[in-house]
């Protein structure tokens, strides 16, 4: 923050606030790697008793899913309600609902953890294709509720990540990724463990060695030798925070047999040893981009 500028300088200062306030109310970050705490869940029926409810839950998140259409107001910023939408609100944050009559819909009161990289979840979104898939899960947690809190909690868990990958999956299909590049990450995934050349990937993939190159820089920034080093070193450092196989184990799992050649590769791509990587603990998320 700005200590001593002009009442110019400190006037654009609140309004850049303002506009950081905005854009959080259209996206939440939520940490999903642990499940969930179930507080409640159950259908809510409203409209009937009053058109306007104004309400926060300090400690809770919720989540709702809608099958009417009403107005929904986060923290000042107004959202619309359609059927088929799902909503996800943080903890200490006031809704505002104005309904337009009786309206019943699917809600679950909860808590997260604050383990792993946070997603970024808009407040409101469409639940699309997914829709039947997620009301069902939300059925179920409600019918397992609350004699099985666990199969409850893990529905709840399922439909949460549901929910984080409805924006990704439209990202994704709103940047077309081109077949051949999806079919070369698919076989690369797949035969991690084998030697890979670019040909034989671009040959399966069905196009040409040089088009695939292009296709793969256009769509993941980087060359298809570059990715498959990127997927091996990942791998390689799971295996050896994450199990007790052998070094040469673990360097035959990830396509890179010759010990010299494999801790040349661990050193250079992940900054220690094999046995160094393996005796640091666990690695933050990401930690290869660092």
């Amino acid at each position: 923050m700005l200590s001593d500028g002009s009442v110019e300088d400190r006037a654009q200062e609140r309004a850049a606030y303002a506009v950081v306030e905005h854009v959080t109310m259209q996206t939440v970050l939520a940490h999903l790697d642990e499940p969930p705490t179930l507080a409640a869940l159950g259908i809510g029926v409203h409209g009937p008793a009053g058109r306007v409810e104004v309400f926060s839950l300090p400690d809770l998140w919720q989540l709702h899913l809608y099958g009417y259409e009403a107005d929904l107001t986060v923290d000042g910023t107004e959202h619309a309600i359609r059927p088929g939408r799902v909503s996800l609100v943080p903890p200490g944050t006031e809704v505002r609902y104005r309904y337009r009559g009786r309206s019943e819909h699917l809600y679950v009161h909860f808590r997260l953890g604050s383990a792993g990289t946070p997603h970024g979840i808009p407040v409101i979104q469409p639940a699309g294709h997914e829709l039947d898939l997620l009301t069902a899960q939300l059925r179920q947690a409600l019918a397992a509720w609350p004699n099985t809190p666990a199969g409850a909690t893990a529905e709840v868990w399922g439909a949460l990540w549901r929910i984080a990958r409805l924006t990704s999956a439209r990202e994704q299909s709103a940047r077309a990724v081109h077949p051949a590049v999806a079919a070369a990450t698919a076989l690369i995934e797949a035969r991690l463990t084998e030697a890979l050349t670019v040909p034989e990937i671009a040959k399966a993939a069905g196009v040409s060695h040089n088009h695939l190159t292009r296709l793969f820089r256009a769509a993941t920034g980087e060359t298809v030798v570059g990715y498959i080093r990127a997927r091996r070193m990942e791998r390689a450092r799971h295996f050896l925070r994450a199990t007790t196989l052998s070094i040469p184990a673990v360097a035959a799992s990830v396509g890179i047999p010759d010990l010299q050649a494999f801790n040349k590769a661990c050193r250079r791509e992940l900054g220690a040893s094999p046995r160094g990587i393996r005796t640091a603990g666990p690695a933050p998320r990401n930690s290869a981009d660092q």
